[in-house]
């Protein structure tokens, strides 16, 4: 079989032309999270695009993705605090409700 002669093309969804763009989300209708590829480039940057195919183009649509990778000191706080209110006596009630050795009321 003959490689395919259709031209390849990558292209940021914001650039296409709005009908294009209204054919992109009819081929995604539940959204592209399930379909995107991360692209890497050459010089260590890297993008997220979704394939789209029309008779005579192979796309790969660039695809703007917010990622947060910056948190802040204050966000840590609040999952990873210490000073645990009530710990202390947690663990001072759960050494007084262990029951006895429970293998006795087993036949071994």
């Amino acid at each position: 079989m003959a490689p395919s002669a259709k031209k390849r093309l990558v292209v940021s969804f914001n650039n296409m032309a709005p009908e294009l763009q209204e054919e992109v989300k009819a081929a995604y209708p539940t959204g592209y999270t399930d379909f995107m590829m991360r692209i890497e480039k050459p010089n260590g940057d890297f993008f997220f695009a979704v394939p789209f195919e029309t008779e005579e183009i192979s796309y790969l649509v660039k695809i703007e993705v917010k990622i947060d990778d910056v948190s802040s000191d204050d966000d840590d706080k609040d999952y990873y605090d210490d000073d645990l209110k009530g710990a202390d006596e947690l663990a001072n009630d759960d050494s007084e409700d262990e029951p006895a050795d429970e293998s006795a009321d087993y036949d071994l």
